[in-house]
């Protein structure tokens, strides 16, 4: 319904009446697809928020290319998500919404809401790093003594989602690279379906490309330089400061997640100044959280709950 450059933004109207609440606006990261959030039906947070009588955007950053390299965290967080939720709220004809960040399109969430706190009707982040000292072996990864990021996007132009995936891939290999094919070769043998395992397989590994110059950014300033943590990120020149954020917060983190730990996560609830603030840690993955075999029965009510609530 509106796109600029390579995002997109897309609108899922409710399928139960008139839509309850503000308008929800789902934001992922600059990696992968944002159809993590709807997967395939019976397995989708859009699908369940939808019964539930939300209207529902979701920002699709696209898929970069060579032209986009230049691309910055300033261009798609200061320009693209501000831009996309004014036409949300002219499209909804509403004057407050809810914003859903997972991951690293969680932070990004946390930069516009500190940005531009003026109808915020509520922050859920779910699995969402705000403090990279403890970002396990990210933080050795990304130590400027082994990577050179402008270094490596000068060379590349942008960094391959393959690469990122591998990374991403390499820090459980056993999990990533064997016991995903077991459970493969299980429920071929089972005789059960494959429709689960197949969906998920596919949106793993489709990756996509970061562009160079916000890649140096994030990792720069907050894997290499905790800026965010330390009250020192800039976006498009002006400081991000989580204190901005008066809204209520839902911060989600899951207790297994070896891409973002929670002690990355919890720490939000102290940055913001929400008299309402909320952390919940489930027993999942960082993907299983959302899209697990578990997720309907403890993600998705906690968040259908907690919009509810918030609403009334």
């Amino acid at each position: 319904m509106w796109t600029r450059n390579k995002t997109t933004l897309y609108r899922y109207r409710p399928t139960a009446g008139e839509p309850s609440g503000p308008p929800v606006l789902f934001v992922y990261a600059l990696i992968n697809k944002p159809y993590i959030f709807d997967l395939r039906p019976g397995n989708s947070l859009v699908e369940h928020l939808l019964a539930h009588g939300h209207d529902i955007y979701m920002l699709d950053w696209g898929r970069f290319g060579w032209e986009d390299r230049d691309t910055t965290l300033d261009e798609l967080v200061g320009d693209h998500l501000p831009r996309a939720v004014a036409r949300m709220l002219r499209r909804s004809d509403a004057d407050a919404y809810t914003l859903f960040g997972y991951c690293m399109g969680g932070t990004m969430a946390v930069a516009h809401a500190a940005l531009r706190p003026e109808g915020l009707a509520g922050l859920v982040t779910l699995t969402t790093p705000v403090d990279f000292t403890h970002a396990g072996i990210h933080r050795v990864w990304t130590d400027p003594r082994h990577l050179d990021a402008e270094a490596v996007a000068a060379g590349l132009g942008n960094i391959p989602g393959t690469l990122i995936g591998f990374g991403n891939k390499m820090l459980r290999p056993g999990a990533n690279f064997v016991d995903v094919y077991d459970a493969f070769a299980e429920i071929v043998l089972s005789g059960r379906d494959l429709t689960s395992w197949r969906a998920m397989n596919q949106w793993v590994n489709d990756g996509v490309a970061f562009p160079g110059a916000a890649f140096v950014q994030w990792v720069r300033d907050l894997y290499q330089l905790n800026r965010l943590m330390r009250g020192e990120w800039e976006i498009g020149g002006r400081r991000v400061e989580p204190a901005a954020i008066e809204a209520p917060l839902l911060n989600v983190a899951a207790a297994k997640d070896h891409i973002v730990p929670p002690a990355m996560a919890r720490p939000l609830n102290e940055m913001v100044s929400s008299a309402d603030a909320t952390y919940i840690e489930i027993p999942a993955g960082h993907v299983g959280v959302l899209a697990g075999s578990g997720a309907r029965d403890r993600l998705w009510p906690a968040v259908t709950d907690w919009l509810a609530a918030r609403a009334a």
